[in-house]
């Protein structure tokens, strides 16, 4: 991989790695829009605050982004969401493989 590529990857997951922000764009994954408080109890767990924080970053590396209905993963973000997805069916097959030992 080229520094370049290495560049790129690093800088995204970066901003994946922040707390919850997966787990926001996971919870819009359905592409329905989602208020502020919806978006909250789809997330769980999650502050107010912290909330507020990815949203606000998620918006500006052009992830998410707010209409009039709420919320929604901007073109870009649906793209990362179907590359994850990838990784939801990982994580089951690697869940049903831990769970026989």
């Amino acid at each position: 991989m080229s520094s370049k590529e290495n560049a790129a990857i690093n800088q995204l997951f970066e901003k994946l790695e922040c707390r919850y922000a997966v787990r926001v764009l996971w919870a819009l994954r359905d592409g329905h829009p989602q208020t502020f408080r919806l978006l909250q109890d789809s997330v769980g767990g999650i502050t107010p605050n912290t909330l507020n924080t990815r949203i606000k970053e998620l918006r500006e590396c052009g992830l998410l982004e707010h209409g009039s209905d709420g919320y929604t993963v901007t073109l870009a973000g649906q793209d990362l969401l179907k590359r994850l997805s990838d990784v939801q069916a990982f994580a089951n097959r690697w869940v049903a493989a831990r769970a026989k030992k």
